[in-house]
Formats: structure tokens, C-alpha cells, sequence
């Protein structure tokens, strides 16, 4: 059983998002701050995090900032359609995903299981997969989850682990946005290609020596993106 957390100061937006959860079976947690939601994480299993930007005492992109320092649970933010900058910002910090106000309760669900597909790859009890893929000094072990570049080990989201998993496992393949958002968050892109752009700086800023000029995770203008090195 997974164990989800809602967290909104609007009551009625947490009752409804437990009316839509409830009957898939999870243990839902509720919390209306983002002080409430960081306490709750630090003291529980707490597999995924629904998480709304604007609230009082502590807001979620700060909330999410903190969750970061300790947690790779994936989360995903609430967010109001007029709150663009925002939903950015908090991809910046950490964030996986966003849903926007008002939900569609299909589109709730789609993303939390694709959330948490990801996240249980990521687990203690992974599936048996293929073993290591090298290219130049990084390596990705498909069965720990884990990644080293340079022999440092990485830490890395389900979605940054995923990401550079089909650029690895496809070296020198040019994805687009569209394609890679797809096969990532497996739904339909939607619009939603963007957040493809803050997780590929993310990965450069935790892989590339120099980010800005990367060796590795390549862009492809007008195109995609691809992996270039020698592979092993």
C-alpha cells in the first residue's frame, strides 16, 4: 500500500482529492500547511506528495525545497492556472510534476500512478532489469537504481533517474520534448513538455562538470535531446 499525502489550506480541495484516491486503496495523510506537510514527511513512509503552492506559514515551493534535503518521494504540485512562474519555480526546487485547478479527477489519478510507477522502480525491491550502462564517466546501475559519475555517486528523483535512463540506454538517439515527456511520464504530453526542460538542467547541474557546456546530455535545436559519449 502506498502511502500518499495531500496538503492544501483549502479543506474542500483535500476532501475532494481523498474522494478520488480513497477507492484506488492508499493511506492518505491530509495536511493544510506546508510546515504541517515537512513535519508529516520527516516522521512517516510517505511514498508521494500532493502539494499546493500557495499556503500560509510555510507555501509549497518552500515546502518542496525542504522535502528535497532528505526525500526523493515524488511530488507533485497543486497549482492555479494563473501561478505559471510558480509551477517553474517549483520544478526548480524539486518538484516532479503539477496538476492545475480546477482537477480533473482522471487526470489526478493518471499522474499519481505515473508517479509512483517511477518511484517503485526506485525502491528497496526493483525489478530484475538489464545491469549496468556506462557512457564516459557515467554509470547507471539498473539494479541498485543508482548512479556514480566519476565514481562520486548521484542523487537523483525518480524522474531525473528516468529521463537519463532512455537517454542512456539509447545513446546518440535524438527524443523530443514530446516523446521523452511521454515515455517518461507515459500520458499524453499535452502542453506539459516544459517540465522536460527543468529536470534536463537539473541533470546537467548533478552529471556535466560544467553545465552550461555540457559533454554529456546534449541538446538538439529544434529537435530534442540525446546522450553522447562512448558507451561501455
Amino acid at each position: 500500500m502506498y502511502n500518499i499525502l495531500i496538503c492544501d489550506d483549502q479543506p474542500d480541495i483535500v476532501n475532494a482529492l481523498k474522494i478520488y484516491l480513497t477507492p484506488e486503496g492508499y493511506h492518505l495523510y491530509e495536511a493544510f500547511t506546508g510546515k504541517e506537510a515537512l513535519d508529516i514527511v520527516k516522521n512517516n513512509d510517505i511514498h508521494l506528495i500532493l502539494l499546493d503552492i500557495m499556503m500560509p506559514v510555510m507555501d509549497g515551493i518552500t515546502a518542496t525545497a525542504k522535502i528535497r534535503e532528505f526525500s526523493n518521494a515524488p511530488i507533485i504540485l497543486l497549482t492555479a492556472k494563473s501561478e505559471t512562474e510558480d509551477k517553474v519555480l517549483g520544478l526548480n526546487v524539486g518538484a516532479d510534476d503539477y496538476i492545475t485547478k480546477p482537477f480533473v479527477p482522471v487526470e489526478v489519478l493518471a499522474r499519481v500512478r505515473s508517479q509512483l510507477r517511477r518511484y517503485a522502480t526506485l525502491g528497496s525491491c526493483p525489478e530484475p532489469s538489464s545491469g549496468n550502462i556506462t557512457i564516459g564517466g557515467i554509470t547507471l546501475d539498473d539494479r541498485t537504481k543508482s548512479v556514480t559519475v566519476e565514481g562520486e555517486a548521484v542523487s537523483l528523483t525518480p524522474t531525473e533517474y528516468a529521463i537519463l535512463h532512455l537517454l542512456m540506454a539509447n545513446p546518440g538517439k535524438v527524443f523530443s520534448t514530446k516523446v521523452l515527456y511521454e515515455s517518461v511520464w507515459q500520458e499524453a504530453a499535452l502542453g506539459s513538455e516544459g517540465a522536460v526542460a527543468v529536470h534536463i538542467r537539473h541533470l546537467r547541474e548533478k552529471i556535466e562538470i560544467n553545465p552550461s557546456e555540457p559533454r554529456y546530455l546534449k541538446v538538439v535545436w529544434g529537435q530534442g535531446y540525446k546522450m553522447e559519449g562512448d558507451s561501455k
